[in-house]
């Protein structure tokens, strides 16, 4: 018997037609042209790169979306949960780790104090990496670990650039106190994180993780929201407000040197009722005036 591909007008027998026989092939010739866990490929792109008729594509796609092997954003398709939970998370981490080691060593050299690279893991952040030497040391955080995101600097700076619909669900009932400061209520955390925005990204948290010590983060973005966050750490008197604008540049740098400039500079903007206001070099003296005062805190 003769099949019949109803896809882009074709007909006949699809080895004939180029196109791979079985339904297995194709999705396997679509998720190989996603090269790693930052590419972001449109519909025409990928019809392109595994010249499928468009249709066809399209419903294998929509199908991997559904599965959580893909997602789509306004970006694009990218590897979904299901992929990138088969090591391709592993693989994405060490591309941020190997394009942020050298920008945080500088980081930690300059400021001489511990600095932090952490990615966002459910309700926790993960420690991907730690610098500052002998100071490390009286920091109580560890590469490989965890802490809450709610508490902690890197983990807030990336939470202000998610939805608050999915926040809502992924934080119902887990913002535990690990301090007297920790926020533990969602509203009182929804207007943290839309200060952090109107701050152009600027997380600080003082005694909210580990009492006596104080952090400052600004979340590494892309198209699609945060892949990462730094955060330089201190004691709870530490001048952090003047170094704030030392992380935000070396967040962005690490932002254009893993993913390029023009992706660094055109991140995904944040669904929010009341949208974020960027902070122009001429007033961020005064937004950090205004830390200094204590007035974020």
């Amino acid at each position: 018997m003769v099949s019949v591909l109803r896809d882009g007008g074709l007909s006949g027998n699809p080895e004939a037609a180029g196109l791979p026989p079985s339904m297995v092939e194709r999705m396997t010739l679509i998720m190989d042209v996603f090269g790693g866990p930052q590419t972001r490929l449109t519909l025409e792109e990928v019809t392109g790169r595994t010249s499928l008729p468009r249709s066809t594509a399209h419903r294998i796609l929509e199908q991997l979306v559904r599965l959580r092997w893909l997602e789509h954003s306004a970006s694009g398709y990218g590897l979904g949960p299901r992929a990138l939970g088969l090591g391709g998370r592993e693989a994405g981490h060490g591309a941020l780790r190997a394009a942020a080691f050298p920008l945080l060593h500088a980081l930690a050299v300059r400021t001489e104090m511990v600095v932090h690279l952490a990615v966002l893991d459910g309700t926790d952040v993960y420690y991907l990496d730690k610098f500052g030497g002998r100071a490390a040391v009286e920091v109580p955080s560890r590469v490989g670990g965890r802490a809450p995101a709610h508490c902690t600097a890197v983990g807030k700076a990336m939470l202000a650039w998610l939805p608050a619909e999915q926040l809502d669900i992924q934080l119902q009932g887990a913002l535990d106190k690990r301090t007297t400061r920790s926020i533990g209520d969602l509203g009182v955390l929804h207007h943290e994180l839309s200060r952090i925005r109107t701050r152009n990204g600027l997380a600080f948290e003082r005694g909210e993780c580990y009492p006596q010590i104080a952090c400052v983060g600004v979340a590494v973005r892309g198209p699609d929201g945060p892949i990462g966050a730094i955060s330089i750490v201190g004691d709870a008197q530490a001048p952090l407000e003047r170094l704030a604008p030392l992380v935000a540049n070396t967040a962005h740098a690490i932002s254009e040197k893993l993913l390029g400039e023009d992706a660094a500079q055109k991140p995904r903007a944040r669904q929010d009722p009341t949208p974020p206001r960027t902070a122009p070099s001429e007033a961020l003296g005064q937004l950090l005036a205004m830390g200094e005062r204590g007035e974020w805190f």
